[in-house]
């Protein structure tokens, strides 16, 4: 026999069980709504119905429930979902079977229509009882108040025994954090599970399905019949009726729990916890119900995503003031070294650490609490060795690096920022250890148990009694915006350095000395060089119009034209950055919309927009030099199209908000993303990211975006994750 045990849910292919939850029945059919599968329990709920219903036409179906009114009310259901290519205004439709009600759900699943039919329970007051039990969650700004309000007015909607608010951590082990429960049961607040209770694919389909029921863990699933090759075609990702992992239905007999039922929390379109729900008798829970709790929890989620935004923002700020004294260190100090290490603000405050370490120009400076020099030494070898991400951190230094557990107690958690590989110059942050208990339901580490027969079976924390464990090694976690604030520490620490000594560290006295001198600089390439150019492609394309020269001379004679075009591209783009850092700015009130129509227009002479949708929201007015605004957003609104062309459709979102202090515009995209290592170096100068070098560009477009803002002392920065598109955010002090 298979040795079962938790390690084996990842593989288990949940979404295509090949059976049903028998509380209600399913019929499945193709585009010509011929039936292609259908659940074995049919006959419980259809008197009479034939055994095998294996290609026959729905009209079968519908002649054995028997709308005298309408006989083909299903037929008319899908040919209305198809047109609108959405089955959400017409589900749940209610019938009467044999006099009892039910509630007929439909969904697609790739080429099938699944038609779901399950009880439908007397009109309740939960529709009423929604609004009063929004406000009461609501009622407390404080995060944890608000979950405590939410498990305590789900409970009064559904009558569930226990109610737990369950979140995620980052390695997917899970935390209750919020409880209520009868008051014969013994609390689980507070309680760990580790992530493979809940597995990766298990949180994908939360991702999707918003609300799960599981009505009673005692009774046989309905098997789904179907012909052979069709046996594992049939996707029940969308489906009401889904039946349940044997793996979980274990679990929660091994919790002595008869039902459950669970409602989806997202925070940026991840999952970011659970409203877990128990019963210890059988429960059902109608769909109507469903969707309602499903309601509830898009607004829970939607509170939680402001509030967690509003905290993100707040400490944004903190370290954002901090950032801003360091960069007028930075400009006005004539030594880098000094103006990150002296002063009252420092490297210590741009994230939450104990103390710090600057290798810069070969020498090291330490700040706060730190390892000793021999120490550091050695953990700065190993960084060299093995760190290749432009930031790194870990919360669990001694997991990756054994010698670090001798000082543990001042840096269980590093952040390393690289800041020029080729002098091997670095920022290192540390954060002391935090020795904490957590307390599990059962002990984790041992999922499976032996049967008498000898065999082992599931039995994951079979007991669940708290087992605590005492964790050592490990710090505080490095929360995402403390990583932003040392991204743009980079930003500002390159820009000065830049500034005194030249454009790039690795260039030699004579560019540096070309560098300031920049007008004359400019002169060299404008006329030297762009001449010359200019003169190639004449005389190429002379040569081009002789009839004698073969075909690949033709041909090589088109690529010397395009790349002359190339040439002189990048030389106007070069001149664009330089003349920007000279220009004064000629400050004037901007009509934001007349601006970024004029691109739009624009646009359709370089990109195929026939696919394009751009959606545009408020634009308030901004204040500062046109021309520069005008190469700004073109920058901005050009990369955000060319880089989304893959998409389907390109989508391209525009925005500005006003507020008292700022001016804050953001341009989104549905495109290609950023790789998250490349984001600390998205605006250096020349720089291109792996994933788009196959698409033509500068790589100069967003340094000149940056300066302009800067030139206007105002800030840019960029959130974007792969595969899923980019936001750029613009802001302006008013």
């Amino acid at each position: 026999m298979t040795s079962i045990d938790l390690t084996n849910c990842d593989l288990e292919p949940i979404h295509i069980p090949g059976r049903i939850q028998s509380f209600g029945f399913l019929i499945v059919v193709d585009k010509e709504y011929a039936i292609r599968f259908h659940s074995d329990n049919v006959r419980n709920f259809l008197p009479g119905v034939a055994d095998n219903l294996l290609g026959k036409h729905l009209n079968y179906i519908e002649s054995l429930i028997g709308l005298k009114n309408q006989p083909d009310f299903i037929t008319q259901l899908l040919n209305l979902g198809k047109a609108h290519k959405n089955f959400e205004p017409v589900n749940p439709f209610q019938i009467h079977i044999s006099g009892v009600p039910f509630h007929l759900i439909i969904s697609t699943a790739g080429d099938y229509y699944l038609l779901e039919f399950e009880p439908a329970l007397a009109e309740s007051d939960i529709q009423k009882m929604i609004g009063r039990s929004v406000s009461e969650m609501l009622a407390d700004k404080n995060l944890q108040k608000m979950l405590d309000n939410t498990a305590i007015e789900i409970k009064k909607i559904i009558h569930y025994d226990r109610v737990m608010i369950y979140r995620f951590a980052e390695d997917g082990h899970g935390e209750v954090v919020a409880e209520a429960g009868n008051a014969d049961l013994v609390s689980w607040l507070g309680l760990h599970y580790p992530a493979s209770d809940i597995p990766k694919q298990a949180r994908e389909l939360y991702k999707l399905n918003l609300t799960r029921l599981i009505a009673d863990v005692n009774t046989e699933p309905a098997d789904i019949i179907t012909t052979a090759d069709n046996l594992h075609k049939l996707n029940l990702t969308f489906s009401q009726l889904r039946a349940v992992s044997p793996v979980h239905i274990q679990y929660l007999k091994n919790m002595k729990v008869a039902s459950s039922f669970s409602i989806s929390l997202l925070y940026k379109k991840e999952l970011w916890g659970l409203i877990a729900c128990h019963n210890y008798t059988p429960k059902f829970i109608d769909y109507k119900e469903r969707k309602s709790s499903e309601l509830i929890g898009q607004i829970l989620s939607s509170a939680l995503e402001y509030r967690q935004d509003e905290q993100n923002l707040q400490i944004r700020e903190v370290y954002q003031q901090k950032l801003d004294k360091l960069s007028k260190n930075l400009q006005g100090q004539e030594s880098i070294e000094e103006a990150l290490t002296s002063g009252p603000v420092n490297l210590l405050h741009v994230v939450e650490c104990g103390g710090a370490v600057l290798m810069y120009e070969n020498k090291m400076v330490k700040l706060g609490l730190t390892p000793n020099d021999e120490q550091l030494t050695q953990l700065i070898n190993w960084v060299k060795e093995n760190i290749k991400d432009a930031i790194f951190y870990t919360s669990a230094l001694s997991k990756i690096y054994e010698d670090a557990g001798a000082y543990r107690d001042v840096a269980s958690g590093i952040m390393v920022l690289e800041l020029c590989v080729n002098f091997e110059e670095f920022i290192i942050w540390f954060k002391p250890e935090i020795i904490q208990t957590i307390s599990w339901a059962g002990n984790p580490e041992k999922p499976v148990e032996a049967t008498s027969s000898g065999h082992t079976q599931l039995s994951p924390r079979h007991s669940f009694e708290v087992w605590s464990q005492e964790v050592s090694g490990t710090s505080a976690n490095w929360n995402a915006e403390e990583i932003k604030s040392v991204a743009s520490l980079k930003e500002e620490i390159t820009y000065a350095s830049n500034s005194k000594k030249g454009a790039l560290l690795y260039l030699n006295e004579k560019l540096r000395s070309a560098y300031e001198e920049l007008d004359t600089f400019s002169y060299t390439i404008s006329h030297d060089l762009k001449n010359p150019i200019t003169a190639i492609k004449g005389y190429s394309q002379i040569l081009a119009l002789d009839e004698s020269i073969q075909m690949s001379g033709q041909k090589i004679l088109l690529r010397i034209n395009e790349l002359a075009d190339k040439m002189h591209f990048m030389i106007n783009e070069v001149l664009d950055y330089s003349r920007i850092g000279r220009s004064a700015i000629r400050g004037k009130k901007i009509t934001t919309r007349l601006l970024i129509n004029d691109i739009i227009k624009e646009l359709g002479q370089v990109y195929d927009t026939r696919r394009l949708k751009i959606k545009i929201g408020d634009t308030p007015d901004l204040f500062g030099d046109s021309v520069m605004m005008m190469q700004l957003f073109s920058n901005l609104i050009g990369n955000a199209v060319k880089y989304s062309q893959q998409a389907n459709p390109p989508t391209i979102h525009i925005h500005g908000v006003l507020n008292e202090m700022e001016t804050r515009y953001t341009i989104s995209d549905n495109g290609l993303g950023i790789l998250k290592e490349d984001i600390p170096k998205i605006f250096d100068l020349f720089h291109r990211n792996e994933n788009v070098k196959h698409i033509e560009g500068s790589g100069v477009g967003l340094a000149i975006a940056k300066r302009i803002v800067e030139k206007h002392s105002g800030q840019i920065w960029i959130e974007s994750e792969p595969g899923k598109g980019s936001a750029f955010f613009a802001s302006f002090k008013n």
